[in-house]
């Protein structure tokens, strides 16, 4: 009764957003991203009872090779994120730029592996209507009011902080903006931290990424970052991937960095961060537990094995390091 009494205690203030049109693009990808994700989980390659209180279920059937690239991804990031926690026993902090619709806060919870505080940064369009489902959707704001020691949590279109999660609508090109709204909601700079980013820091320019991969390194004395996004962009069909997005009005403007898993090494280690570490998404898919192979195989057939490889030898996860050394974290890996 104690929670149901404290769900109406969620108050929202409207504010307007004016955000660039030239991030149009940008912002569509988050809603691709997470329609691709709800169908991956309708047909059963990973569990997440929450994606469903964000997006709809398409009509449109997904490729499968779609559906196991993002079974890949998902379980890739998932894999480190938990190395990191196990590390750290949990006494840290991880922020999540560049977030959309994730769920992994929810369901990290529902494992009993929260961090210390969970931040998530998108634009401030994405934010509000995330906040939005937030506060519509029991489902979602109960696990956030559960672990909230004051007996009401305020939120403005925009943001949304309490004592274990925060949700910020900042540009991640800005970066005194983002220090200063981070810091707002109690980022401590002194916890191990993980910063995580996918498909984000292709849609910056090479500098604008390098600053804000400088700035996470300078700001924490131990961290770590993860970064999964495109790769060997050079040849034909990672040049029919640029013209398909550029035509959705969306250009990569970092592509340049995404050459190959040896130029997303040098990108990390020469802005600030000790160690790095890349595979691509086939390797990764190949390291797969041969149970779970079997089984996501089984969902649905896949016609030509061909058409997963080219499109998995063409996204990596990285990850880098700095610091840590008392606590392993150079020993994570995947």
């Amino acid at each position: 009764m104690a929670t149901r009494q404290r769900e109406s205690s969620i108050t929202s203030c409207c504010s307007t957003s004016s955000c660039d049109a030239d991030d149009e693009g940008v912002r569509g990808t988050c809603e691709d991203a997470s329609l691709c994700k709800r169908f991956a989980v309708s047909i059963g390659y990973w569990h997440d009872p929450y994606i469903q209180h964000f997006v709809r279920l398409s009509k449109e059937r997904k490729a499968p090779e779609i559906n196991r690239g993002y079974f890949a991804r998902v379980h890739g990031v998932s894999q480190l994120i938990k190395a990191f926690l196990r590390k750290t026993e949990c006494h840290c902090q991880i922020v999540n730029l560049g977030a959309g619709m994730d769920t992994t806060f929810w369901r990290l919870k529902d494992e009993d592996l929260l961090p210390s505080k969970y931040f998530e940064v998108d634009f401030p369009m994405i934010v509000t209507r995330k906040l939005h489902s937030i506060k519509c959707k029991p489902p979602l704001s109960s696990p956030i009011l559960e672990l909230h020691s004051e007996d009401t949590l305020q939120m403005d279109g925009h943001i949304l902080d309490s004592k274990r999660y925060a949700v910020i609508g900042a540009d991640l090109r800005d970066l005194s903006e983002l220090e200063e709204k981070l810091k707002k909601c109690n980022m401590n700079t002194q916890l191990p931290t993980l910063l995580i980013a996918e498909c984000v820091l292709v849609y910056m320019t090479p500098e604008q990424s390098a600053n804000l991969l400088k700035w996470a390194a300078n700001s924490f004395e131990t961290a770590m970052f993860i970064n999964y996004e495109q790769v060997n962009m050079g040849d034909r069909f990672g040049q029919i991937m640029i013209e398909n997005l550029r035509r959705r009005q969306c250009d990569l403007a970092g592509v340049e960095t995404c050459k190959s898993l040896e130029s997303q090494k040098e990108r990390l280690l020469s802005n600030g961060w000790e160690t790095a570490s890349a595979v691509d998404m086939m390797e990764l898919y190949n390291r797969l537990p041969r149970t779970e192979v079997s089984r996501i195989e089984s969902l649905e057939f896949l016609d030509e094995m061909e058409l997963l490889e080219q499109l998995m030898r063409h996204y990596c996860l990285c990850w880098a390091t700095k610091g840590g050394n008392e606590l392993g974290l150079k020993e994570i890996t995947y």
